[in-house]
């Protein structure tokens, strides 16, 4: 039989506005625009203020000045001109630049094509990814047209004779082939078709024996095929997102200078009718309470999004203290630092900084980072000395980038070596460390 017991214990909770804070905190910022509009649109109480009389003070003092050259924000912030003659693009008509899936649409009115095979290429090129192979497989292709999959090898084989050669490939080998299949019987189209697995572990001397070729045609055919394009669609096809910096950062009389970039984020207000409206006793006391309701959500986010751009800014300001050499433009040099310490120095939880830094960017007089970068962890080199395990990642690939790459060295080695450097690293860091450089083993590194 259950038996009811009485307990007392404590628990911590957190409240809807600190829900709501920790929320806005962890969007970077087109996330963060989207939810402001988004609430402007379903909260009537709220609403922004309007900038339009602003915005025309700003024009005419811009004009007045004729300072077009110069930050509106801060007129002492220097901007660095491009070297070279620089000529006015206005003057110039802009060019009609189509995209480049419509580009290969339009390459095929080269064929005579039926409606049927058009639709399939078509539906082929709009399953391209970023790297310019099919995202999905041939056979949900096929299955929507209600055909097989061997019906759509040919149109497959058109569209990747497209320019670029080897675009809609399913896999590297089948990429590589489409740009040698000129010549079906030459060397480097046989290593790819017939010895492909020897070759992308760079088993030379197996392939010498199995073509009965000597080291200079082995040489010549590994030459052809490096010049070869294996993502045709990189750079071409966007597919990324783009990075929108969430903070950006200047120097003005020698002091960095912090801004949130929320520019296209209005400022929010509470309106005062709505305001006045829910404390009336006249007011059905339904209606009363879904007024009282929004302002309140009202107000927490107004205050939300002041604490966002405060704690965004306390947090970018002591990175910048605690990374003085990078931000005095060595920015090969990072100081070990962690999430605890900024939390430290500007009295938050760990958790706060781990939402201001992730998928955030800041955009500096260096380029543009993630915060995220600017943490290290430390490595110790001996008599104490603690440093961080960036300056051991570049001096690994300083190792690597100068070996001798006919005959690389290993990780074993690397060992040495690096123990020699001054960094006493264990033989799974060194692995550790090449794989984050997206560095292969020795054995992939090796060339003839």
């Amino acid at each position: 039989m259950a038996r009811l017991e009485q307990k007392q214990s404590l628990r911590q909770t957190l409240s809807p506005k600190q829900i709501l804070q920790a929320r806005l905190l962890q969007l970077n910022s087109l996330s963060f625009e989207a939810h402001i509009l988004n609430e402007l649109e379903s909260n009537p109480v709220l609403e922004s203020l309007d900038q339009e009389t602003d915005q025309e003070t700003d024009q005419e003092t811009l004009e007045e000045d004729n300072s077009l050259d110069m930050d509106p924000v801060d007129s002492n912030y220097e901007i660095i001109q491009p070297k070279g003659e620089q000529k006015d693009l206005l003057d110039f008509p802009l060019p009609d630049k189509p995209d480049f899936m419509e580009r290969l649409v339009k390459q095929l009115d080269d064929y005579s094509l039926s409606s049927l095979e058009r639709s399939l290429c078509e539906e082929i090129i709009w399953n391209i990814d970023e790297r310019g192979y099919l995202d999905i497989e041939l056979t949900m292709i096929a299955d929507r047209f209600d055909l097989e999959e061997e019906d759509l090898f040919p149109i497959l084989n058109i569209v990747q004779n497209l320019e670029p050669k080897g675009i809609g490939s399913r896999n590297l080998k089948e990429c590589i082939l489409v740009q040698l299949s000129e010549d079906t019987h030459s060397l480097p189209y046989l290593i790819v078709s017939e010895c492909y697995d020897d070759f992308i572990h760079k088993r030379f001397e197996k392939i010498e024996n199995y073509f009965k070729c000597t080291r200079d045609e082995l040489k010549a055919a590994l030459k052809q095929i490096g010049k070869l394009n294996p993502h045709p669609g990189e750079g071409k096809i966007t597919g990324r997102e783009t990075v929108i910096p969430d903070l950006i950062i200047y120097k003005r009389e020698g002091k960095w200078v912090i801004r949130t970039n929320d520019k296209g984020i209005p400022e929010l207000v509470i309106n005062e009718m709505y305001k006045d409206l829910s404390t009336e006793k006249s007011l059905v006391e339904k209606d009363k309470k879904y007024l009282k309701e929004r302002v309140e959500s009202a107000g927490m986010l107004i205050e939300a999004v002041k604490q966002r751009r405060h704690t965004l800014t306390a947090v970018m300001e002591s990175i910048i203290q605690k990374q003085p050499e990078f931000f005095n433009g060595d920015i090969e040099v990072l100081e070990p630092m962690k999430l605890q310490d900024i939390a430290d120095e500007i009295d938050v939880d760990i958790s706060t900084v781990s939402r201001s830094t992730r998928g955030k960017y800041v955009d500096t007089p260096f380029g543009i980072f993630e915060l995220k970068s600017f943490f290290t962890t430390t490595v110790e080199i001996g008599d104490g000395i603690v440093v961080s395990n960036r300056k051991a990642k570049q001096s690994l690939k300083e190792l690597i980038d100068n070996e001798d790459k006919k005959n690389p060295i290993t990780d074993e080695e690397i060992l040495a070596l690096m123990k020699d450097r001054g960094f006493p690293l264990a033989r799974r860091t060194i692995a550790k460390y090449r794989k984050q450089l997206n560095i292969p083993v020795a054995r992939l590194r090796r060339i003839i």
